[in-house]
């Protein structure tokens, strides 16, 4: 995925396990953060900065979505944890991970491993991806994403 391409239209199951498509959010600017795994403590800093964020990246018009191929019922224990505003994603079989080319190989402590490589996608209104933050500083990703967008 890059600069000025389209997102895809499946987003991946809502709380319910509901399919979420792009169309469901019509009109809407979004910021898609991408993390790998609910609960751990890189991705719980950087949920609990979007939530202190959500109201002023809200005030700018945007829509804020985190996905990861944690299950849905993990995805709802870690939302009401963390008193988490915005809607978490499930992406059990990583088809939208693939589609946004965050699935990719990864190395710890020795050994490989496919998984999610933490990346955030904004877009416009039209839903074309106007901005990608490879770099998240998961314990300021409220500010980080409002400092993009005011520039």
């Amino acid at each position: 995925m890059n600069v000025g391409d389209q997102i895809p239209e499946y987003l991946g199951l809502d709380a319910n396990g509901n399919k979420v498509m792009s169309t469901d959010l019509a009109g809407k600017p979004l910021v898609i953060y991408f993390y790998p795994k609910d609960n751990t403590p890189g991705c719980t800093a950087e949920a609990c900065s979007l939530r202190d964020y959500d109201s002023e990246i809200a005030a700018m018009g945007y829509t804020v979505i985190g996905i990861s191929k944690d299950s849905v019922e993990s995805h709802k224990k870690f939302r009401d944890k963390h008193s988490l505003p915005f809607m978490l994603l499930s992406d059990p079989t990583t088809e939208v991970n693939q589609a946004f080319d965050v699935w990719q190989k990864k190395k710890m402590a020795g050994r490989e491993y496919m998984g999610t490589v933490r990346t955030t996608f904004i877009t416009d209104a039209s839903h074309r991806v106007t901005h990608i933050l490879a770099k998240v500083d998961t314990k300021n990703a409220g500010p980080q994403i409002i400092a993009l967008l005011k520039n």
